[in-house]
Formats: structure tokens, C-alpha cells, sequence
């Protein structure tokens, strides 16, 4: 029998929510698992009680702990009903239970046990697995609750201290532990421990804790927290670093510790070794039919995996020049069998067969180069050779080789799939087009001819490039000479395929306009500019359609006495945006000649996907069918899809140029719904990760699990888990310091900047631009793919964003205000010792100004070398603590999912409505306050109030003499002692210059 048991150390609960009625809580904790159930003793009226008690359950089932959880019940004890109240509970899963050597105290939050649940507060816990067979259990809870509890319960820490590092061997075989830490909030300062050092190389085995050895190979990852205090998530949210080997050598601490193989082109991808075939073509087949024709395709075939050609119509010296990879672990068969047959309405004709025995297959490594191929002679049915030849090549590689990105995979498609899909889920790189801003300066009309003569038209130009369409405003001139001079803005995509068309309109009657002419211009004959120099304007000749417009000998032949005056420019000097600028990956102008050499090289492994749920049903269980799209800069990266896996293995590596480190990169993983089998709907998002390179250290190897979380209408879910290496080197060090000093966008968004307006109108058109054009590859990137990757909907109006930002802006002035309460605390003598510090702080400062920018900048600096020992090491991820995900309402979640324009019924818009004017109302409200404080500092010398403004010149008076007459050092002595003066000095009502500001008239007595 397993001597197997989970510790449990209670040590005490922090600031619970009182529950008696006189600000007090009689608590105890309630402890389950794995049906057993243990009770703390209970603290009479103590919001903060300490127990410092501990608990021994038995494991019945070690292989299977893991999928336990251990729950930690709080409750208030009411002695006079006997009754219990829940003030939360703290759940912890066997994943996270470490043994007894790496074991801490961690102050978990209480969470609600129900919707309408109330909780406060923290439990302090520490958690461990020990298997010491002196330790014995603790006794079971008794059936019946008594008021009083006596301690014999709780058995004490039975081990010595000197025998935990024996425990840890006999849990965790040859010593190989890691440290699996997870802060939820900061420990409680009230109490101190010590932390257990934990070695830096150190690894944890999977679950058995003992029952068997764990390969060295496989080692559990290690669980990071980014953030601290109230922006802790759950454990499972978390990101993980992990110590993979690849393809340089083993990963630890971000570091390539090389092994005993020989360095690859991918070092940041596990190798995968492949069998290539190469079919090339084939010569002198014979004629199978009656008619004498032969429609050859080639069949390459592997133990249960089968790949083939397209075939070719009539043809006996065809061409095919296609690869096969078929992935080394997956061969269960020795031989390689390469069938050329016939295409047959009813059964294709065999025409011949070559053979290869797989142990005579030889390897190559990149950079060797490519292997030559061949002519092997087909052999036929009873085995004799015959006249006809086939040309391939047949080696061993990895997925370095060349070949690799247009191959056919066979660990990509199902033994049993048809080879027609390969087109469908092969690795693909794109390139977005080059964008650019297409600026068109309306200035007038001449001459303008309307079907009513006896009227001045009401005229307005249309201006449209492909589906972008602007206005200009109508104008209701005297004269038929109308003048605009407006600027329009649109976004247009290399190649110029698209016209710029222009339609002078005249609004004869309500909804009812009337075209007068058009203009065609097609944009490649438009100048381009890099800067802000003028552009010569043209006068452009009304056509009556666009066909006119376009016929260059109908325009000279029939003239049009209308005349338009444009400036029409392409905008080289601005950066198109495509994407949110929180999250911009190219900073760079369209104008290639304003481009900078490249800082950096940034690489990224996409490794493999892990724990992924199941998208789809197949045969009646659940799959998935998922690749990952990389986006950076101008370069977007389709990985393989992996079909029918839960569990992908992807190993690809990709690189790009850096040219700003204050980019990010954006890795998403999606479901392809294209394939036979799926449902043909859009493919379905599981989620995404964002890292910026400038939270990146140079030259270091980040590898990380990241968890894919995705907003639902019914909450954030977790979908599983991505694993990536990434790597960001850069080429010049001074190159790269210098870019901290230049502007984050080029120059023309500072020399001619955009609106708000026109950026967000102008990056949804980028979108739409980039999503067609990348829909049009092969295979294609879907709409809703650019569009998620691109975060096209960032702008629109969330309750969840609004209050997560709002709590972001509590976070950064956070630190103000606690240095506002610690002053507070300075000024009413809280601490005498230190209130008198900070007066002879203050007079040193005084009596030597000189000091005062030097003590802030030193200040500062000894606080940043002090901050650089506890700075994040690993790279942020997704928060949903920060997003305000984990306590968003479903009626706001339903909120941010709804369609624009609503689709809701009438009733829930009303609501919504009405909730938004509540928000807006106290928004109003703080506005209004604002603007009163503002009018009152204007009110001191408006003589709207006589009285007030007399009052004030005289102060201003005597103060200007008396700052005259008296040194400045002595003023400001006399104003700072006076400020922080002791409080029996002080009353309770306020200041006179307080009473006097606020009685200040404003404003508001004249809004309606």
C-alpha cells in the first residue's frame, strides 16, 4: 500500500468579510479531498485568523492525482442558531501540488461559491506531497458539528525539518524537482517565511510522484505569473516555461545548452525527420486504352499513407514535379512502392511499379544540395522490366529541407483522406500589399450644366475608389461655379488596378440626386509624394459616363464645356495603418526611399498546440482541424494543418526583419472548416498571443506555453495551449538605442496628422484591402482570419473594455495616491520619528535648492537598480484579470457580441440605452465638476463677484510685497512647517482659502 499523503498546512485567512452584525467573524476552514474532510478550529471574532494547523489525507489512487482537487471551505459560525455561513472557498487542483522541499505559504483569493455570493478576502495555505511513512493521517471529521473544537484535530507538522529533502527523493526520483509557484496576490506581510531555495536547473516528473520513472526528456513546465496584487489570475491562465529539446539542444533558463547532435537550420523547432519523394516525370509510358491514349498519374505509397499526382489527359511523357513527405515516425513498412497508373471512368490500368527498400535511403542535411533525381525503368506486373521510365529523387531530411513548405504531408492528412485537400492545409508565407493614401483635394467646378436651366444646382462630388465612397458637402452656391476644397482620404493597394471616379452630383428633391458628370483617373498615373511638398492641381473635363470618360477619342471628339479642379496625390510619407496601433507590427511609410536598415532578426518557433477542445465532430468524436497564422510587419505565416489532433505538432520556424523594437508580434490558431468533413462555415478562432519585442532580451531563447483564451457570449474560456520559441537578436546595438529617441510613426502623421475619425475609417478600408488580397492565394487566408488577427472591431463600444480601462487608469495613478496617503500620514504625526525625518529632509532641500533635482533623478535611479533584480523575465501574455473578463456580466458579454447595427429586440436596446445614459450621466457629472473649478480660478479676477475679486487683489497685493521683503527660503519654511504642523494645530472644518475658492461663482447658474 502507498504510503502517498497531501499535506495541508492552514495558516490564516486575511481581511474576511464580517458576518456577525458587529464588524467580527467566528471562522474555520473546512478542508476536502479525495472524500475525506477535515475542520480547523475556530477563531472567535478575528477578521484575520491564524490557525497554523495541519492535515495529512490519504491518496487512494496516486497515478490518478492529478485529476483531484482539493477545496478549502471558510465559514462564519453562529453559536447561537448553530448555524454556518460561507465566506468562500479556495480550490486547488492536483496539478499544482509540489513536494514538501519546494512547498511555500501562497495567500489564495476567496472565490464565491455561488452567483449571488458575497466574499472578501485571502487563505493562506501551503500544500504538499510527502510519502515519509512516520506521517499519519489526521482523524476524520466527526458527523456531528459541536460549537467548540479542540485542537487534538489538527496534527502538527510531524516530519523534521532535517528529513524533508529525504521526502522530496522518495517522492520525486534521482532529486528532479522544479519550482511550480503561482501567485495569486501578494503573501501577507503580517506573517514572515522564509522561502525554500530551489535549485535553477531543477525539473519535475509528471504525476506519479514516485510510482515509476519519468523520461528525462519530458519535463513539467513551470508556472510564471506576470503580474502581482490585483492583476493575479488563475493558475490555469497562467504562462508556463518549459525546457524543450530542439534542434540547437536542450532550452534552460533561455539558454542553448548544446547537446550531443549536431547543430541545425532550425534551432528553435524539434526535428521531425521525413521520407521525400520527388516525382519529376516520365518518358516513353505505353498506351493502355483501345484508343491509344494514356491518362498517367503517379501513386506514392508508404504502409497505410498514400499520395498521388494530378493526372495528365492524352499524354505519354507527362511532367509532374511534386513532392511527398511522409513523416519517419509514422512508417510502419520497409518498402516504398511508386505505382504509375491510368485514369479510368471505372478502374484505373496499372502501368508500372518501382520498389525501394527504405534502409538503402540516404540522408541529407541542409546546406548540402539538392539530392539529383533519376531514371529508374517501370517494372510490370510479373516483375520484368520494361521500356518506360520514371524520373524521382528519394531521400531522408527534416523539415529544414527546402522541399518541405509545397509538399505533401502525410502527418497532415489522414491515411484515409483524399490527397485533393493538400492544396487546402499546406504551409504557406504571404506578403501583404504595399498600401497607400490616396489624397484628393476637391477645389471647384466650372461651368456646370444642370437639367434644370432655370435653377443654381445644389451640387456635391462623389468620389469612389472599388468600394470606398466619400462625399464631399453640398454646396448651394449662386453661381455654377461651385468651390469645395476639401480633402478626401482613402486607402488604395499595389497593384493600382482600381479608378479614382468622381461624379458631380446635384440634389434636385429629397433623396433624389441628379449625376452632371464624372471623372475616371486611374491611380497608376497619379503622382506619389515622400514628404509635404505641393502638388500641381489639374482641371479635369466632365464626361457624361464612365465609358466617355475612359475613351480617351470620344472625350477629344465630343468636349464638355464642365470642368473640374482636383490635386490628387498618392501619400508615400505615412505609415497605412492596418491594424490597432496598440498593437502595430510595421511602423515603416509606404515610400520604400524613407526606410531604415534593420535593427534585429526576430525568429519564432510555433512548436505545437496542446489540450486543444474539440471544434468539430468526425465520426461521431470530437477533433480539430487547426493551423497557426503568424502576422509581422508586412510577412503573415500559414503553418500546416493538422488534422484530426487534439494535440498538433507543427515545428515550423520562421524569421523576419525587425526594423522597430516597439512592434509585436501576433500568433493565432485557428480552425479550418474548409475541409471534408467540416461544415463550411468561417474558420473558427481558438485564440491568439501577443508579444512585443521590446519586453524581449536579446540573444535569449524564450520558450513558453501560452494559453489560448477566448471572450464567449457566455465568458472567457481557455481552448488549450500553444507552445513557441522565439528569439530576437539584433544586428547594430547603437541602431537600436538611437530609434528610442525618433518618433514611433514617420514624420507626415506629425507634419499633416489625421483625425481620429479618419484613422479608424481609413483602417478599416487597409483591412478590407489586405483581407481580399490574401483571400486570393493559394490556399487563402479567410476574411474573419485578417480581420481577428488585425483586430478590426478593437473600436467598437465594450461595457467590459470600458470599465477594464477604467481600472488601468486606477492602477497607474495608484501610486500617487498612496504617496498622497503616506504624506497625509506625515502631516498628522502618525509616526513621529518619521514625520520629523521628512521636516529636516524638507529644510536641508530648502536651505540648499540646488539639491532638490538631484536627490529626485538619484531617487529615481536607486529605485530602478532596485527594481531591476524583481523585473519580469518572461514575456507578458493575455490577462483576464486586467481585461475585466472574469467578472463581466453576460448582459454586457451579449452586449459586446451583438452586430452594429443591433440585432437585439427593441426592449433590450431600451435597456442598454438607458444603462449607457446612466454611464454617461456620471461621466457628465465629473465633466461639469471639472469645468466649475476651472471657471472658479477664472472667476478671481473677472469681477463677477465684486467682493471676491477685491478680497483677492488685495492678497495679491500684500503677497507681492511681502515675497519681496522676506527671502524665499523663509517663506517656504514657514508654508511647509505650516502644512505638515501638528494636528492639535489643526480644526476640522476647512481652510479659509479653501471656504473662499468654493464660494467663487461658476457657469452653471447659467445652464439650462
Amino acid at each position: 500500500m502507498s504510503n502517498l499523503k497531501l499535506g495541508v498546512e492552514v495558516v490564516g485567512a486575511h481581511d474576511l468579510l464580517a458576518k456577525d452584525g458587529q464588524g467580527t467573524v467566528s471562522a474555520s476552514v473546512e478542508l476536502h479531498f479525495d472524500h475525506q474532510k477535515f475542520r480547523t478550529t475556530i477563531k472567535d471574532k478575528d477578521l484575520s485568523p491564524v490557525w497554523n494547523e495541519s492535515f495529512y489525507f490519504n491518496i487512494s489512487d496516486p497515478s490518478s492525482l492529478s485529476n483531484l482537487s482539493l477545496e478549502a471551505h471558510v465559514y462564519h459560525h453562529n453559536r447561537q442558531n448553530n448555524s454556518k455561513l460561507s465566506l468562500g472557498k479556495v480550490r486547488l487542483t492536483g496539478t499544482s501540488f509540489v513536494p514538501y522541499s519546494e512547498a511555500i505559504i501562497l495567500h489564495y483569493p476567496l472565490e464565491k461559491r455561488g452567483i449571488l455570493s458575497r466574499v472578501k478576502g485571502e487563505l493562506g495555505l501551503k500544500v504538499f506531497v510527502t510519502n515519509d511513512p512516520s506521517i499519519r493521517s489526521s482523524n476524520p471529521l466527526p458527523a456531528m458539528e459541536s460549537s467548540l473544537f479542540s485542537d487534538s484535530r489538527s496534527t502538527k507538522a510531524q516530519a523534521p525539518k532535517q528529513q524533508a529533502p529525504n521526502v522530496a527523493q522518495k517522492v520525486f526520483p534521482d532529486g528532479k524537482s522544479e519550482s511550480r509557484h503561482s501567485f495569486h496576490h501578494l503573501p501577507n506581510p503580517n506573517q514572515s517565511q522564509k522561502k525554500q531555495h530551489v535549485p535553477p536547473a531543477a525539473t519535475q516528473p509528471s504525476m506519479d510522484y514516485g510510482i515509476r520513472e519519468m523520461k528525462s526528456e519530458l519535463r513539467a513546465p513551470r508556472v510564471v505569473n506576470m503580474f502581482s496584487g490585483l492583476s493575479a489570475q488563475p493558475v490555469d491562465y497562467t504562462l508556463k516555461e518549459t525546457n524543450p529539446f530542439l534542434g540547437g539542444g536542450q532550452i534552460v533558463g533561455g539558454r542553448v545548452i548544446r547537446g550531443d547532435r549536431s547543430a541545425s537550420t532550425y534551432d528553435l523547432v524539434e526535428q521531425m525527420k521525413y521520407l521525400f519523394v520527388r516525382v519529376v516525370k516520365a518518358r516513353d509510358l505505353p498506351t493502355m486504352d483501345v484508343t491509344g491514349s494514356l491518362d498517367p498519374y503517379v501513386e506514392v505509397k508508404v504502409g497505410n499513407y498514400k499520395g498521388i499526382t494530378k493526372h495528365f489527359e492524352k499524354k505519354r511523357n507527362p511532367e509532374w514535379n511534386e513532392v511527398f513527405a511522409f513523416a519517419r515516425d509514422r512508417i510502419q513498412s520497409s518498402v516504398l512502392e511508386v505505382v504509375v497508373k491510368d485514369k479510368d471512368l471505372v478502374k484505373d490500368d496499372f502501368v508500372g511499379i518501382l520498389r525501394f527498400d527504405l534502409h538503402e535511403v540516404p540522408t541529407r542535411v541542409p546546406p548540402d544540395s539538392p539530392l539529383a533525381s533519376e531514371w529508374y525503368r517501370l517494372e510490370d506486373k510479373k516483375g520484368e522490366k520494361s521500356k518506360a521510365e520514371l524520373m524521382l529523387a528519394v531521400w531522408y531530411g527534416t523539415q529544414a529541407d527546402e522541399a518541405f513548405p509545397d509538399a505533401w504531408h502525410s502527418d497532415a492528412i489522414s491515411p484515409d483522406s483524399s490527397s485533393n485537400i493538400s492544396t487546402l492545409i499546406r504551409s504557406k508565407v504571404y506578403h501583404s500589399p504595399r498600401l497607400w493614401y490616396v489624397r484628393v483635394n476637391v477645389i471647384e467646378a466650372q461651368d456646370l450644366v444642370a437639367s434644370d436651366k432655370s435653377r443654381f444646382p445644389d451640387s456635391y462630388v462623389k468620389v469612389q475608389i472599388g468600394n470606398q465612397v466619400l462625399k464631399t458637402k453640398m454646396v448651394q452656391s449662386r453661381t455654377m461655379s461651385p468651390v469645395w476644397n476639401e480633402d478626401l482620404m482613402f486607402v488604395a493597394a499595389e497593384p493600382f488596378d482600381d479608378h479614382l471616379i468622381l461624379s458631380v452630383e446635384d440634389r434636385t428633391g429629397p433623396n433624389k440626386d441628379e449625376s452632371i458628370g464624372k471623372v475616371v483617373i486611374p491611380l497608376n498615373s497619379v503622382e506619389k509624394r515622400a514628404d509635404d511638398r505641393i502638388i500641381r492641381s489639374r482641371w479635369f473635363s466632365l464626361e457624361k459616363s464612365v465609358s466617355a470618360s475612359l475613351d480617351e477619342h470620344q472625350s477629344k471628339k465630343d468636349k464638355f464645356s464642365s470642368r473640374l479642379h482636383l490635386r490628387v496625390v498618392l501619400d508615400g510619407g505615412y505609415h497605412v495603418l492596418d491594424e490597432s496601433t496598440h498593437y502595430s507590427s510595421d511602423l515603416r511609410p509606404t515610400a520604400k526611399q524613407l526606410w531604415r536598415p534593420s535593427i534585429g532578426v526576430l525568429e519564432l518557433g510555433i512548436l505545437n498546440a496542446d489540450g486543444l477542445h474539440p471544434m468539430k465532430t468526425r465520426e461521431e468524436k470530437g477533433t480539430s482541424d487547426t493551423y497557426c497564422v503568424v502576422k509581422y510587419g508586412q510577412k503573415w505565416v500559414r503553418t500546416r494543418t493538422i488534422i484530426n489532433s487534439l494535440s498538433p505538432k507543427y515545428n515550423e520556424q520562421y524569421t523576419w526583419e525587425v526594423y522597430d523594437p516597439a512592434t509585436v508580434l501576433t500568433v493565432g490558431v485557428f480552425d479550418n472548416n474548409q475541409l471534408a468533413g467540416s461544415n463550411g462555415n468561417k474558420d473558427t478562432k481558438i485564440g491568439k498571443v501577443r508579444i512585443r519585442l521590446s519586453t524581449l532580451e536579446t540573444g535569449h531563447v524564450y520558450t513558453h506555453s501560452y494559453p489560448l483564451l477566448v471572450l464567449h457570449p457566455s465568458g472567457v474560456k481557455k481552448m488549450g495551449e500553444l507552445h513557441l520559441a522565439i528569439r530576437f537578436s539584433y544586428t547594430s546595438f547603437s541602431n537600436m538605442m538611437f530609434l528610442y529617441s525618433r518618433p514611433l510613426l514617420p514624420k507626415m502623421h506629425y507634419v499633416r496628422p489625421l483625425t481620429v475619425m479618419q484613422q479608424d475609417m481609413l483602417r478599416f478600408q487597409a483591412v478590407n484591402l489586405v483581407a481580399a488580397r490574401l483571400g486570393r492565394a493559394e490556399p487563402s487566408l479567410r476574411k474573419e482570419v485578417v480581420e481577428y488577427m488585425s483586430d478590426a472591431d478593437s473600436h467598437l463600444w465594450s461595457m467590459r473594455r470600458s470599465k477594464a480601462n477604467f481600472f488601468r487608469l486606477m492602477s497607474v495613478f495608484s501610486s500617487l495616491l498612496s504617496a498622497g496617503k503616506w504624506f497625509g500620514e506625515v502631516c498628522m504625526w502618525k509616526n513621529p520619528i518619521t514625520t520629523v525625518l521628512v521636516h529636516v529632509l524638507f529644510v536641508m532641500l530648502v536651505c540648499i535648492p540646488e539639491l532638490i533635482l538631484p536627490t529626485v533623478f538619484l531617487y529615481m535611479f536607486v529605485i530602478g537598480v532596485w527594481n531591476y533584480y524583481f523585473r519580469p523575465r518572461y514575456p507578458p501574455h493575455m490577462n483576464i484579470r486586467i481585461s475585466y473578463a472574469d467578472a463581466v456580466r453576460p448582459d454586457e458579454l451579449d452586449e459586446e457580441f451583438d452586430t452594429f447595427p443591433s440585432r437585439q429586440s427593441p426592449e433590450v436596446v431600451r435597456y442598454r440605452y438607458d444603462r449607457l445614459r446612466s454611464v454617461a450621466g456620471r461621466i457628465q457629472t465629473v465633466v461639469g465638476d471639472v469645468a466649475t473649478q476651472g471657471e472658479r480660478v477664472q472667476a478671481l479676477l473677472s469681477w463677477r463677484d465684486p467682493r471676491a475679486t477685491t478680497i483677492f487683489l488685495i492678497f495679491c497685493l500684500v503677497a507681492a510685497i511681502v515675497l519681496y521683503a522676506t527671502p524665499f527660503q523663509v517663506l517656504a519654511l514657514v508654508g511647509g512647517f505650516y502644512f505638515m504642523r501638528h494636528p492639535r494645530f489643526r480644526h476640522s472644518a476647512p481652510s479659509a482659502p479653501v471656504n473662499f475658492f468654493r464660494r467663487l461663482p461658476a457657469r452653471t447658474d447659467s445652464m439650462l
